[in-house]
């Protein structure tokens, strides 16, 4: 992957990729225990972006800068990593949501929407395990 303004090449030790992706599960046992459908949602699409950048390090070596678009970047790399052009379509969808919500005064998150982008979210966060394992 080629250097950007969103990523910069880094060489990873182990330590360092096993804490990014301790870090993503921990913010998925977060959403998993939320009764609150917001929290759910917004602590499922953090440990998407932080599982997507624990796959980035693993498997190009890059680390993700703080950069306007590193967001949806991270998210494309996700779904190109994987193979699956579908996970950038759910994850952008998450990711508009999520900034209509910040910066736009508020959304309102269903249960079953906040339910079905955490199925979404486990299931992306297994394959990316099985890809850094």
């Amino acid at each position: 992957m080629k250097q950007n303004d969103c990523f910069e090449s880094f060489k990873f030790t182990a330590d360092q990729i096993k804490g990014y992706f301790r870090n993503a599960l921990k913010d998925l046992k977060i959403a998993e225990g939320a009764d609150i459908a917001e929290v759910r949602f917004l602590y499922s699409y953090n440990a998407l972006l932080k599982a997507g950048i624990t796959l980035l390090a693993a498997r190009k070596g890059v680390k993700v800068r703080n950069a306007p678009g590193h967001h949806i970047k991270t998210l494309e790399a996700i779904g190109d990593i994987l193979k699956d052009r579908d996970i950038f379509a759910i994850a952008n969808s998450m990711r508009m949501k999520r900034n209509t919500d910040l910066y736009a005064g508020g959304i309102i998150i269903s249960d079953k929407e906040s339910e079905d982008y955490l199925g979404f979210v486990k299931k992306i966060v297994k394959r990316i395990k099985a890809e850094i394992e």
